[in-house]
């Protein structure tokens, strides 16, 4: 933290900056308060940025969590929240321990924007009924409750909180475009609440903060009520350590040489959830907008997250009264505008260009989000991105049948007998994985052969097979030998011997003879079988019978 102290305060100043009013938003938006978000952006943020495992990231409450938290706050209230933080942060560091940070990198890319997209939706629905001045309906989703709401300002209209919303939107759309390095979230919340405090317009705002951070209890810890709530906490952990990976990831390609450790990162986040219930706080994760300004802004190490929690303390202690005056509609557009810059439109163009399987998966995510919990969308889009890839899968595995000339050496087989080899002698070449995704098709498409004496499965260019693949091969082969045809299998790899050999599928065929190393081995093989049951003419000297070769490489 001593490489470039004057880059990293100014960063974490201007971090700070631009998470005060996100913090004061999305702790309003879960419903804990908008002392809970100060107080999860300061302790939180000092612990992970101690701790966890990439030098550039943020961390906070964020929009994704706040809609999870949203409905364990009407089931359980505040204390159930902070429960569940706990909880989510002792999972968290188990799976720091576990080493299980390397697996974040296998959810696909459609997910991941599908994800983000619905949280953006929820995010700026959550929003309405603040933007519009009215109470917030009951209701759990979000869609619905908006509704609610818009049809209730349509009886009774509050302009003014309207008109604040729209303008905070509008600065921060417009001025991040004009003006890139300003924060203008911050100038557009200060500007709204010094003109609703002058103009005297009733509008509905923070209310009273307390002066300072609460002191540690668990006197809200309640036993009982923990296997209600694991679930949560499942869900909670997560998405903190999806959100949290994924944030750190991009902080990585936004700069020059940083590499987080994901374990450490995991860990790092465990251990912040765990200290932010203790003071009031509420779950974080590592925030992915704040992270990019502290990028963009210069910081060079952790010492720039830490002032950015120093700065929010500061303010927590010292103008608690001021914040307390801003107004709900304001921090209503902050998150609005928020939720619009995070959906990424060209993102979204190019993964709808990549094929109708990404579109697909990214709209289910989408929807499932919008409609269910973040877990189940989450669930969804893997399992759906799971079942396109089988596809390809099952697409990439093909069955070709290959001519005999280039394994026949034209020196020893005269014209008329390459002729009758043919006729009775067709070669198979399996290409790419024989899994059970494929196994079906593979099988009818073997066993569909023309009527001929000898197959020969060319099988060199398998690239993986598993239980499914091998009975299904076993099951060809069956059929095959019950019909009178002759098998051989040639090529058959080292590492695809142990499945093989554990259902039995070639030990006929290794009993007789009927594997070999090479293709031409195979087809000596057959022209022999041929020759000694009278389909062609045996020559005055038959070449000798090449047996199964202990060797499994194919030419």
């Amino acid at each position: 933290m001593g490489r470039s102290p004057r880059k990293d305060l100014l960063a974490g100043l201007t971090v700070a900056i631009v998470a005060l009013p996100l913090a004061l938003g999305f702790g309003i938006s879960s419903g804990a308060g908008a002392q809970a978000g100060l107080v999860t952006a300061v302790i939180a943020g000092a612990v992970a940025a101690v701790c966890g495992g990439s030098n550039l990231q943020v961390t906070g409450p964020t929009g994704a969590m706040t809609v999870v938290l949203v409905p364990i706050v009407h089931r359980y209230g505040t204390n159930g929240v902070i429960t569940v933080g706990l909880l989510a942060g002792a999972i968290l560091v188990a799976l720091a321990l576990a080493r299980a940070g390397r697996w974040m990198a296998y959810v696909p890319v459609p997910v991941v924007e599908g994800f983000t997209l619905g949280i953006a939706a929820v995010i700026g629905l959550q929003q309405i009924p603040n933007a519009l001045g009215v109470k917030a309906p009951a209701g759990d989703n979000p869609a619905v409750v908006a509704a609610k709401a818009a049809a209730d300002f349509a009886t009774h209209p509050h302009w003014a909180a309207t008109a604040i919303a729209v303008t905070v939107v509008a600065a921060m759309l417009l001025g991040a475009r004009l003006r890139p390095g300003v924060p203008f979230s911050l100038v557009a919340v200060v500007g709204a609440t010094v003109v609703a405090q002058a103009a005297q317009l009733h509008v509905a705002t923070i209310g009273h903060l307390p002066a300072g951070i609460p002191a540690p209890s668990l006197g809200f810890f309640e036993t009982g009520h923990v296997p209600a709530l694991l679930p949560s906490a499942l869900a909670v952990a997560a998405l903190a350590a999806l959100e949290s990976l994924m944030s750190a990831s991009a902080a990585d390609a936004m700069s020059v040489s940083e590499r987080h450790d994901s374990d450490r990162e995991l860990f790092g986040q465990g251990l912040a959830n765990l200290a932010a219930p203790l003071f009031g706080g509420v779950a974080a994760t590592g925030a992915i907008a704040r992270t990019a300004v502290n990028v963009r802004s210069g910081a060079v190490s952790r010492l720039s997250a830490l002032v950015h929690a120093a700065v929010l303390a500061v303010i927590v202690f010292a103008a608690a009264p001021l914040v307390a005056d801003i107004p709900l509609a304001a921090l209503a557009g902050v998150l609005i505008a928020t939720a619009v810059r995070m959906v990424e439109v060209g993102s979204l163009r190019a993964l709808a260009r990549s094929g109708r399987g990404e579109t697909l998966v990214m709209a289910l995510t989408a929807i499932v989000t919008l409609a269910s919990t973040l877990v189940n969308a989450v669930i969804a889009g893997l399992v759906l991105a799971g079942v396109l890839a089988l596809r390809q899968v099952a697409r990439a595995a093909r069955l070709e049948q290959v001519p005999l000339h280039a394994d026949l050496p034209p020196a020893d087989h005269h014209e008329e007998e390459q002729r009758l080899l043919a006729e009775h002698i067709v070669a198979y070449r399996l290409d790419g994985p024989l899994l059970f995704a494929a196994a079906h098709r593979f099988l009818l498409e073997l066993t569909a052969a023309a009527d001929v004496r000898v197959v020969i499965l060319r099988m060199s260019r398998v690239s993986a097979i598993d239980a499914s693949g091998a009975k299904v091969l076993g099951d060809a082969i069956t059929r095959l030998t019950r019909r009178g045809t002759l098998v051989l299998v040639s090529g058959v790899r080292e590492d695809h011997r142990t499945c093989l050999d554990a259902l039995g599928v070639l030990d006929e065929l290794h009993a007789t003879g009927r594997t070999f190393a090479t293709t031409p081995q195979a087809l000596a093989f057959a022209h022999a079988h041929l020759y000694g049951t009278g389909l062609i003419p045996a020559p005055a000297a038959v070449p000798p019978l090449e047996r199964g070769s202990a060797g499994y490489v194919d030419v």
